[in-house]
């Protein structure tokens, strides 16, 4: 095996070490779903259509990050519990989850008391409120801009670096620490660093907005180099992405707010 092959452990072709991952995730069976955490964390006239943005972001840190990227069933659909933070004995009126997308489950009223009654005065008004609670257009949005994920983890082998040594040689995150923008994380592989993963780059920068407003983000070691949008999100559902660009005179990526843009070097 040579070039940008990977092994069916996902690790890049010619390494010989043990594999060595690590699992990421951003909700799972264990307390409350990812729409219904941002839900009591978003203000409340937050638009569905941005509910749907920063369930799609939280999405991508995972999908876009080194190691195995664990997704609860139905995030990719908005699924919620109502709130239920420990619903392993909650029957199918809290658990189920509804393949028509006719509902994502939120809204069938307060969970079990158990684990959930010194909260039910915060679920209440949420539960109550029909503004929060998404159609079927919205699940099928938010299932458009998941499968947008998982086809550029899928196709971007620079995401399945698979070793820990490969990791720290090409991945870094540009000013990171206490100068970073407020809600924004800029990843950064670089494939010109230690031995070629993709032939068909030389690496890419992520940036994730989960702020309000749109974000320019400089790095100086992109001047004069060439960066695009990813074909998958340049062709895809989200016409707001669209919009993120490149300046390669100053290095500077521009990204809408509560957006994830993937730029490919060319």
């Amino acid at each position: 095996m040579t070039g940008a092959q990977v092994d069916y452990n996902g690790q890049p072709a010619g390494y010989t070490g043990q594999p060595q991952e690590a699992i990421n995730y951003v909700d799972a069976h264990d307390n409350e779903t990812l729409f219904d955490a941002l839900t009591y964390k978003l203000p409340a006239d937050t638009s569905m259509a941005d509910r749907i943005r920063m369930q799609t972001l939280a999405l991508a840190t995972t999908a876009f990050s080194q190691g195995v990227s664990f997704w609860q069933a139905g995030t990719e659909v908005l699924r919620s519990k109502s709130f239920d933070g420990n619903s392993y004995n909650s029957g199918d009126w809290f658990n189920s989850l509804d393949p028509s997308l006719t509902s994502n489950g939120f809204g069938k009223g307060l969970p079990p008391a158990a684990d959930n009654q010194a909260k039910w005065q915060y679920m209440q008004p949420l539960l109550a409120d029909p503004a929060v609670k998404p159609g079927h257009a919205d699940l099928l949005a938010a299932e458009a801009q998941s499968e947008m994920l998982l086809r550029i983890r899928a196709t971007e082998p620079l995401l399945h670096l698979g070793s820990a040594q490969l990791i720290e040689q090409k991945l870094s995150f540009p000013d990171s620490g206490p100068n970073a923008t407020p809600g924004v994380i800029v990843e950064r592989i670089d494939d010109a660093v230690g031995p070629n993963v993709d032939p068909r780059l030389k690496g890419l920068v992520i940036v994730f907005n989960a702020s309000p407003v749109a974000t320019s983000q400089p790095i100086a070691a992109t001047r004069g180099q060439r960066y695009r949008l990813a074909d998958v999100q340049q062709h895809g559902s989200d016409p707001v992405v669209r919009a993120a660009s490149f300046d390669p005179a100053t290095g500077t990526f521009i990204v809408p707010a509560r957006t994830v843009a993937v730029f490919e070097q060319h």
